[in-house]
């Protein structure tokens, strides 16, 4: 597809056989600044890629960066939350990365995130969860919280499958439920006008309408998004030489859904690792003499992980999980570490090859053109970002310099108020800090 608005620059274009890819020494990257922070974080972070790059592969290697647009910028520009030359340039160059992006209220696309997911099918939101010695944590040891969670990314509630009340959408739903599925419709506590007002008067209470008000919506799950998600999460363990994988879900309660999840989660383990059960089962083991041999396949309810993270970090390793559970954890476990300012996340079809690397956090609009917010989250995106593209000198550089800043203890204000004798410096400047401990 031509481009409308946008043109890419000279650069060579990524691709994928078989599963690996393919990286030109320069390849075209597509980017988004973001919105509000956005601009400000992504100049101190281009210019730590640039030299990692630089450093690493001196002048044989070099990002040929193809700026795009979606959120505010692009309203502001072209009338247009997320224009189609956008997600083109994604699914054209394969690989890309985004600052944080405003989602309209009311109409329109639910969520800019979610909807370049979908667009790309990027079924693995990526969240890699590591305390950097220096950074201020609310936890004893959060040296001990080491963990990479694989949260599916286009299935469970996020696939959008709601219907408001009042609408004539919800009555068709609610008239199906009752017609084909009494029993279901029965547990809708007030799915009618009937048990609407006998609740009120019991209560007592007056002027609160009677007619009926239920949202509703509907939660996919299905066997092919959960087994992709589960053999990326597993091969990955295996790979990276990782000792566990956890299955997380709420099948006690979803025995449809989630209970779905983890028993098709054994199931990849045994029928395409090779796991034996251990002990009579579930959890399993793949045993010697096969890949990986000797990881651990195991499930936790949703809630009690949420506790044994904190409680028990070194207990978790792999995660592998749906989407709101992974929203959840990724979240908590970032605030184990020093906050979701710096917690990286990469969106990614290990089949297609296509990944959008991106902040993990908000806009901070109050905080937009002060130079001021920390750049970590899109540092480390970035960091992964090289990593999947197998340019690991320039990835190792990235963790080295900001390990390296942090220690200096010149800071961003996020850290500088909780570090004991830290400097306050802009975002600008902790770019620079990160460069130069390379």
């Amino acid at each position: 597809m031509p481009y409308r608005d946008v043109t890419p620059p000279a650069g060579g274009r990524i691709s994928i056989t078989n599963g690996k890819l393919t990286v030109p020494d320069h390849p075209v990257l597509p980017f988004i600044r973001g919105d509000g922070t956005g601009p400000d974080i992504w100049a101190a972070s281009v210019r730590v890629f640039d030299a990692a790059v630089q450093k690493a592969y001196g002048d044989q290697r070099k990002i040929a960066w193809f700026e795009v647009f979606a959120g505010e910028a692009s309203k502001t520009k072209f009338d247009n939350w997320l224009p189609d030359d956008t997600v083109e340039a994604f699914r054209e160059f394969l690989v890309g990365i985004k600052g944080p992006l405003t989602t309209p209220v009311g109409g329109g696309i639910r969520s800019l995130n979610v909807a370049l997911r979908q667009m790309l099918d990027l079924y693995v939101c990526l969240r890699p969860v590591q305390w950097f010695t220096g950074v201020p944590s609310p936890v004893k040891h959060p040296e001990k919280v080491d963990m990479v969670i694989f949260r599916e990314n286009t299935e469970d509630i996020y696939a959008g499958i709601e219907y408001a009340s009042g609408t004539p959408e919800v009555q068709k739903l609610l008239d199906f439920l009752a017609k084909e599925f009494p029993k279901a419709f029965d547990k809708i506590r007030f799915g009618t006008k009937a048990k609407a007002e006998e609740f009120w008067q019991r209560v007592g209470a007056q002027g609160f309408p009677s007619d009926v008000q239920v949202g509703l919506g509907i939660k996919p799950v299905s066997y092919s998004g959960s087994v992709r998600l589960i053999h990326s999460a597993i091969a990955y363990a295996i790979k990276n030489r990782r000792k566990s994988v956890t299955l997380v879900h709420k099948g006690n309660i979803m025995k449809f859904t989630e209970g779905a999840f983890r028993d098709w989660g054994y199931q990849v383990a045994k029928q395409f690792f090779g796991a034996v059960e251990m002990d009579g089962g579930p959890w399993c083991r793949i045993p010697e003499g096969k890949p990986g041999a000797g990881l651990v396949i195991k499930d936790a309810i949703a809630d009690i992980t949420l506790q044994q993270v904190l409680t028990r970090p070194t207990d978790f390793d792999v995660i592998a999980t749906l989407n709101l559970n992974g929203d959840y954890l990724s979240d908590a476990l970032a605030a184990q570490v020093g906050g979701i300012g710096i917690a990286p996340g990469g969106n990614i079809n290990y089949i297609s090859g296509h990944a959008i690397f991106e902040a993990t956090h908000g806009t901070a609009p109050k905080y937009a053109g002060k130079d001021m917010v920390n750049p970590g989250s899109v540092v480390l995106s970035g960091e992964m970002m090289f990593r999947y593209l197998g340019w690991a000198e320039a990835a190792d550089l990235i963790l080295k310099g900001l390990n390296g800043a942090i220690a200096s203890k010149r800071v961003t204000y996020d850290f500088a108020r909780l570090m004991e004798g830290a400097t306050e410096i802009k975002c600008s400047q902790f770019g620079d800090n990160i460069v130069a401990h390379m």
